[in-house]
């Protein structure tokens, strides 16, 4: 699966939050923002439950690979 860059302004108060939840859920800010998205679009309706389910299995490998920020420093 291919992922778009899309450029996204947010509230400070709503992304300190949802890196807070990302970081109870040991998730990437980025992964935890998409895993959102796709469960109102569940809940919604908009996407069927197959495509949640590949969704997931195919972040999980990301994130396996994705390398951890704090190496660098």
């Amino acid at each position: 699966m291919t992922k778009k860059s899309f450029p996204l302004r947010i509230n400070e108060q709503v992304i300190a939050a949802m890196q807070r939840w990302a970081d109870d859920d040991l998730r990437s800010l980025n992964a935890q923002i998409e895993f959102v998205l796709r469960d109102a679009l569940m809940k919604s309706g908009r996407v069927k439950l197959v495509q949640k389910v590949v969704t997931d299995v195919e972040m999980q490998e990301v994130e396996m690979q994705e390398p951890d920020e704090t190496d660098n420093q």
